[in-house]
């Protein structure tokens, strides 16, 4: 049985940063009072050409450049957001598109700030189960689309920006050990959206009433992170056959600073033990974790044979943790060109459109 090992790893963010400076002229806070309650500095907002897609693009990029892969030899793409561009069709495939992933399977995951650890297991499954040999798994957010600017409780959290990894098969042991994935949804109502779906399809009333806009019980799901992170990171631990003594890092979703403080304070780990940059970007949501574990590899803190534990928690109630021996890129013969894909991939997209632009012309004569 092969082992699903990440190869490849890369991240983009915006470049336009929010402050809480900033904040406090839109909103009745200060950076005082946001960074004792949630340990955020500023955070980074998608410019209006910006969407999950081409954020996601960009950070996949960079990792097939890292993986040293061509997108032709990708089996399979998926996508999870808590803020995809459409219902349907899903983010996964207009990144495919961009990318010229031409052989690839594409699909997006819902399960919102879990969403990345539920997509790396559902990759890192395939690949052991021989279906597949590759594949790219890419979280990437514009939530500040759907934060409502004059609710101080939750503008404050959110930022935009993506992550992805690619992960290849192996006969070498390592790669991702282990995972768990739970869910409670009796608690479905502590973080939602409540409008867009086919319960509340878009009308003047669920304008009006804000229910485009996310809402949250921040203390309820306060509680249940802090509940269910050390649970998961143990539990995850185990299923690996090992104990908190065996990793080096700890990369929990970034969400709040006083969350992560909890957990280490319930697995009796120093803060040292975690990554963490909740304060520069605030709540990526499924990005989180791949935007940090990306810094964490270039600031040299994440190395070759270190076992790591990523833990998620989000809107669901939704969460997972995974187990996971770092190894890097699988040599290869020759670098591969990543721009010549992106042109190719264009001219690819142009052309599939013009045929069938041009059947649609025969087929109505035919008519």
């Amino acid at each position: 049985m092969p082992y699903a090992h990440i190869t490849g790893w890369g991240m983009q963010v915006p470049e336009p940063v929010l402050t809480n400076d900033d904040l406090a002229k839109m909103v009745e806070t200060n950076d005082e009072w946001i960074r004792s309650r949630t340990g955020i500095r500023e955070r980074h907002i998608a410019r209006e050409d910006e969407f999950p897609s081409t954020l996601g693009l960009e950070a996949a990029t960079k990792a097939l450049q890292m993986a040293n892969l061509a997108p032709t030899d990708l089996d399979l793409i998926i996508c999870t957001s808590s803020s995809p561009e459409y219902i349907f069709p899903a983010t996964a495939s207009l990144i495919q598109d961009q990318l010229g992933a031409s052989k690839a399977g594409a699909f997006d995951l819902s399960a919102a700030c879990s969403g990345f650890v539920y997509a790396l297991n559902m990759a890192a499954q395939s690949i052991r189960s021989g279906s597949i040999k590759s594949a790219l798994v890419v979280g990437a957010e514009t939530l500040s689309r759907f934060v409502n600017w004059k609710d101080r409780n939750t503008c404050i959290l959110f930022g935009d920006g993506a992550g992805a990894f690619v992960l290849q098969a192996s006969d070498k042991p390592g790669g991702i050990l282990s995972a768990v994935l739970h869910s409670d949804g009796s608690g479905a109502d502590l973080l939602s959206l409540p409008a867009g779906g086919s319960r509340n399809p878009a009308t003047e009333t669920t304008l009006h009433e804000g229910k485009h806009f996310v809402h949250m019980d921040g203390k309820e799901v306060f509680r249940f992170a802090t509940r269910v992170m050390g649970h998961a990171t143990i539990e995850s631990l185990e299923l690996a056959g090992l104990t908190t003594k065996d990793i080096q890092w700890i990369v929990p979703h970034q969400a709040n600073y006083r969350i992560i403080e909890t957990a280490a304070k319930y697995l009796k780990l120093p803060m040292d033990k975690f990554i963490v940059n909740v304060e520069r970007y605030g709540n990526t949501s499924t990005a989180s974790i791949p935007i940090a574990m990306v810094e964490a590899v270039e600031q040299g803190k994440i190395k070759s044979g270190d076992r790591i534990v990523m833990v998620a928690f989000g809107a669901g109630l939704a969460w997972g943790a995974m187990t996971v021996e770092w190894s890097g890129p699988i040599p290869a013969k020759k670098p591969v060109s990543q721009k010549r894909y992106r042109l190719l991939a264009r001219l690819r997209s142009f052309l599939l459109r013009a045929i069938r632009f041009i059947e649609g012309v025969l087929s109505r004569r035919e008519l």
